[in-house]
């Protein structure tokens, strides 16, 4: 990698603080400002480490300020929640309690009306018992709402409290009739009860509307629904008597059948939809419900509306057929109510949980926060007994871990090095596209043989200090050294591929393939300035391999890790090395190919070779660059002294 690069890592990796920064710092202030301000911010003297230990002491308290004053507020909100829970459980008890007033005036209705009809006969129950169970369902109402009410003939609104409205249903319940006007009279009936019915239920969605700031709006809402379509329901029933007993229903009549029958199922069905569990309940209650299955077939007949003999035996059938329907409606609307008393008591719970909460924080916080001011002066005090030692010894430090870090990144790379150091494992990573360099000496064996220890060491020495810092001025990284063989590698371990644009299309440059042909080439040139020990005339000769391809690179080892490539490229470009020949620069096809794609450098036809372990390939040798290769010698301290020195051997 490029040294500023190398640079950038180590500096981020071992930045410090260090009472050699301070002391630096404290003299500048000394020269600057005068000997009060370097000892107000030097903690070496006292007055320093006075000042130092009250901003230690402000400094927790300034957070525990904010505690306590967000547990304050905390504590509002949660008193306000507590009192929204209060007016919740209000609102619930008078919508159930308004519930209950309109399911007993829904059956005040149908028994009202089938007795009209039937002209004073008593079905299901008795019509004086009903009246009382509707009473004593107003008497538990613990309050009542102002009511507008259209009346059937003038079209005039009345405006009721509780006591006219016991008023107004008493002498309404005197004029109950089966004489004169039959049908007038059972609309009348459907009229009056209906209007009631709509108002409580109008003030019933008001109420919901009012507390939708908790989950109960959502069991509300099907409380409500399912109130309106019992309604609903409950009015075609009605129709659907007078459908069998008169056997047609005139235009207007069946319009309001038809109306109030899709309006009930559809309210039905968002009912069990804001409750998902009532639906297997609903399917349960059908399937065992008796003459249900009649009932729908019944339902048909009555939407087809054709006329037939009127059959009295058959509506009074229907009209029980459709009040146990809307029985088993109710026992699911009480079960909602249930499920809302038990969600409202899970939020009044929730509160109440909220509440004791807040208060034990806000009373630890109290506590605590002098305990910890005083256990932070304490720790500030002891801490400041240490600090010129400790000083002392983040400088050493310091210094120590410059230079580990500095080992480290000349054993890996500084970016696998970091993560390693952060993470202790490193993945291996795969590289699509990578030029891989391995090079090694001519006649290496036969040097070593008639040289010293030493002057192998000083030779290779002197080879490996001038590549190394030759391939700084490039894109590359070094793999590593064995023995005479030099490997290196561009395009990882970071990616180098340079974005451009080719006509229309974006594509991904291949940097790698051109750094590392135009180091070989300019390695290949260097190698020329040193020569072979005890044979000062003859200069060194190298042979380089060069591949490009995929590899995966990863860490091998934790006693010596090492930053190690795999794959078949890794060992084509060896094979390319070792079957080259002296001062040439051996590629591969796939290597002439990307040199070919980016231009500008020159290669011939070496022709069909035998490669060990990969049969007959066609090689090519690199000969040249069409631009003169840049001379480095200025910029590299190798120059200057790249003849080894041999030790004299007595």
């Amino acid at each position: 990698m490029k040294p500023n690069n190398l640079a950038h890592v180590d500096s981020a990796s071992i930045k410090s603080i260090s009472s050699e920064d301070i002391s630096t710092a404290a003299a500048a202030d000394w020269h600057g400002k005068g000997c009060c301000s370097a000892e107000a911010k030097n903690p070496a003297f006292k007055r320093g480490r006075q000042i130092q230990l009250m901003q230690m002491i402000i400094l927790p308290f300034i957070p525990i300020l904010a505690l306590i004053l967000q547990t304050s507020i905390e504590m509002i909100d949660i008193v306000s929640y507590r009192m929204e829970a209060t007016e919740i459980e209000s609102q619930v008890t008078m919508a159930t309690d308004l519930g209950k007033v309109v399911t007993k005036l829904q059956l005040e209705r149908s028994d009202v009306a089938f007795y009209i009809y039937t002209n004073g006969g008593m079905l299901r129950r008795n019509l004086t018992k009903g009246f009382q169970e509707t009473d004593r369902a107003l008497e538990n109402m613990s309050s009542w709402p102002d009511l507008t009410i259209a009346t059937l003939n003038d079209g005039k609104v009345t405006w009721l409290n509780m006591s006219e409205f016991r008023a107004e249903l008493t002498e309404f319940r005197d004029n109950i009739s089966s004489d004169n006007g039959e049908t007038s009279r059972v609309r009348d009936v459907l009229h009056w009860y209906t209007t009631v019915n709509g108002a409580l239920l109008e003030h019933l969605t008001n109420q919901i509307k009012d507390a939708n700031k908790s989950g109960v709006w959502r069991y509300l809402l099907s409380f409500k629904n399912m109130l309106k379509s019992i309604e609903s329901l409950d009015i075609s029933a009605m129709y659907g008597i007078i459908y069998y007993g008169r056997g047609v229903l005139r235009p207007e009549p069946y319009v309001n059948y038809i109306q109030h029958d899709i309006v009930g199922k559809e309210l039905l069905n968002g009912s069990l939809n804001y409750i998902p569990k009532l639906k297997a309940t609903y399917k349960e209650l059908t399937r065992i419900m008796k003459g249900y299955g009649k009932l729908k077939q019944w339902g048909s007949t009555i939407r087809m509306n054709v006329k037939k003999q009127p059959d009295i035996s058959t509506a009074t059938e229907y009209y029980e057929a459709m009040a146990a329907y809307i029985d088993e409606l109710r026992k699911l609307q009480d079960r909602i109510r249930w499920i809302i008393r038990e969600e409202v008591q899970k939020v009044l719970d929730t509160a109440d949980r909220m509440e004791t909460f807040g208060i034990g924080i806000l009373i630890v916080v109290l506590i605590v926060s002098p305990i910890i001011i005083i256990l932070v002066r304490n720790a500030v005090a002891t801490i400041q007994m240490y600090a010129v030692n400790l000083a002392q010894k983040a400088k050493e430090l310091k210094r120590e871990k410059r230079k580990s870090d500095s080992l480290l990144f000349q054993m890996l790379p500084p970016t696998v090095a970091t993560q390693l150091k952060q993470a202790q494992t490193v993945p291996a990573e795969y590289y699509s596209a990578v030029t891989i360099f391995f090079s090694d000496i001519v006649g290496f064996t036969e040097i070593a043989a008639v040289c010293t220890p030493m002057e192998v060491v000083s030779f290779l020495n002197s080879i490996y200090r001038m590549f190394d810092e030759r391939i700084e001025l490039y894109d590359v990284y070094k793999i590593e050294t064995i023995g005479d063989s030099y490997m290196v590698a561009s395009g990882l371990p970071v990616k180098n591929g340079v974005p451009c644009v080719c006509g229309l299309f974006h594509v991904t440059g291949n940097k790698h393939v051109s750094e590392i042909a135009t180091m070989a080439l300019d390695l290949l040139e260097a190698s020329g300035y040193l020569n072979i020990p005890h044979k000062s005339n003859e200069p060194v000769e190298i042979r380089v391999g060069i591949h490009t391809g995929p590899v995966v690179a990863g860490i091998v080892g934790t006693k010596m890790p090492r930053y190690c490539l795999f794959g078949d490229t890794v060992n084509t470009a060896s094979r390319m090395e070792s079957t080259g020949e002296a001062l040439k620069i051996h590629i591969s096809t796939e290597m002439n190919d990307e040199l070919a794609k980016i231009g500008g450098f020159q290669t011939e036809l070496r022709g069909m070779i035998d490669v060990k372990g990969k049969g007959l390939m066609k090689t090519f040798w690199l000969t040249g660059k069409d631009e003169t290769i840049p001379n480095h010698h200025g910029e590299v301290a190798w120059y200057a002294d790249m003849q080894p020195v041999y030790p004299k051997i007595v």
